[in-house]
């Protein structure tokens, strides 16, 4: 969408606790807690915050398998879902994306989990698809195989195929809404899935009605061509580690390109990259306070990421000055990463130390002043790459300074909201409210009876 009726900038804020990939220090730091990854009030203060700025959303990842080499965040977190619930009675409009796996839950549970934060939260719920990236997650529940990429993504998007389904199983006019109704449920209203597919067989019905939103939004992630499939299938918001106007928008193309050939409007698809910021009055101060940051994660700690991105496969022994070495990037379990990580690394002729600094800057990063971050993030709204951005949570610093110095910036340009305009996550996406499919059905039935 672009012109006038383009939506307002989309801000979502990624919440990371003690600190995710590239800021492993922030637990030191004095106004973090050391278990601010497990604080539900720490969580409920930085929603606050980021719904005072009337942000669209917090966001919250998750993985199922760790080991002692992970991030901080990623060793000791709270569950989603539980979190955004406790999240959701402590504020009044921000949004709240929570993080399920497909591969390692069934599409009963994730549909009445989900519905259910959508509920609490009066329709201001997300789910964050993801087939999960670490085959370690096997181990955990019982199985010897992580799958490939082909294998996952056609369960994932059964999944959500079924999910949708059972989130349908109520129509909007079910149950009686005043004391004087013949009865408390219209069982003409109440539908059975009955899905058998490759990878499910579920009955339904759901034991949850939709909230007012219709739906939870749906997010996704996955930018590899099964991930880009996926996301121009059900995604509704996109969300990317684009590094580049250039990357970003290659991605936006490609992903509404498969859309419209799914039979999608394209408006209804909003793309986000995620975002670090740093800031400071000018921008050399900023630039120190980068290196700074930088400078506090030593490089050795920054092979377990690699390691992971490369499938597991064992990066201790190289020399950190030598050139980046010869991994290879298409074995089972590597990440669609690891090849760009590769490329690069030759392209620009770095050593392994250069190449795993430059994991500590993999998405989008704007080092300046409130006026420099602002006009940035302004330069990949107007040429369409993004309609907004997911921003890491790290330095509070830089938290508070983006909240209080560049939001009012891009409010004052035109470019953000001044206040939230509805209640819903749809409301402030600008997102239609799916409709009943039953009901639907019900309505083009009665219409072509009535033409006839």
């Amino acid at each position: 969408m672009t012109g006038p009726d383009r939506r307002p900038l989309v801000l979502g804020a990624v919440l990371v606790g003690v600190g995710a990939q590239g800021s492993g220090d922030l637990w030191r730091h004095p106004e973090v807690p050391t278990t601010a990854s497990v604080d539900i009030g720490w969580y409920i203060r930085q929603a606050r915050e980021a719904e005072a700025a009337h942000f669209d959303f917090v966001f919250i990842v998750d993985s199922q398998y760790i080991d002692a080499g992970f991030p901080n965040h990623h060793l000791n977190r709270l569950e989603p879902l539980t979190l955004l619930s406790a999240v959701a009675v402590a504020t009044e409009r921000i949004g709240l994306v929570a993080t399920v796996s497909t591969t390692y839950s069934e599409p009963w549970d994730i549909a009445r989990r989900v519905a259910s934060l959508d509920l609490i939260s009066d329709g201001r719920a997300a789910w964050n698809i993801v087939t999960s990236q670490d085959p370690g997650t096997a181990g955990n529940f019982s199985r010897s195989a992580h799958g490939d990429y082909s294998t996952r993504y056609r369960r994932a998007a059964e999944s959500v195929e079924v999910v949708r389904g059972l989130w349908d199983s109520y129509e909007d006019d079910a149950f009686a809404t005043d004391k004087d109704a013949e009865r408390f449920l219209d069982p003409k209203r109440l539908h059975r899935l009955d899905h058998v597919g490759e990878f499910f067989s579920v009955t339904g019905p759901l034991n949850i009605r939709r909230s007012r939103q219709g739906q939870p939004v749906l997010v996704q992630a996955g930018t590899s061509p099964d991930g880009r499939e996926l996301s121009a299938r059900v995604g509704e918001i996109v969300f990317s580690f684009a590094k580049t106007v250039t990357e970003a928008s290659e991605l936006r193309a490609d992903v509404e390109s498969r859309a419209r050939a799914h039979g999608r409007d394209v408006d209804d698809i909003v793309f986000v990259p995620g975002l670090n910021v740093v800031i400071r009055d000018t921008e050399e101060q900023a630039r120190e306070a980068h290196r700074r940051q930088l400078e506090t994660v030593p490089a050795e700690s920054l092979l377990p990421a690699l390691k992971r991105l490369f499938g597991g496969l064992e990066v201790d022994g190289h020399d950190l000055d030598a050139p980046f070495p010869a991994l290879d990037p298409e074995r089972e379990g590597a990440l669609a990463g690891a090849r760009i990580v590769l490329e690069h690394a030759r392209a620009e002729r770095l050593t392994l130390r250069e190449t795993l600094r430059t994991l500590q800057t993999h998405w989008a990063h704007v080092v300046g002043s409130p006026a420099t971050v602002a006009d940035e993030i302004e330069r990949w709204y107007r040429s369409g790459a993004a309609d907004g951005f997911n921003l890491f949570v790290h330095d509070p610093e830089d938290w508070a300074r983006f909240r209080s110095d560049v939001v009012p910036l891009l409010v004052e340009r035109g470019l953000f909201r001044a206040d939230y305009a509805g209640a819903t996550l749809r409301d402030h996406l600008r997102l239609p409210v799916p409709e009943n499919r039953h009901t639907a059905a019900r309505r083009a039935s009665l219409a072509e009876s009535l033409v006839r």
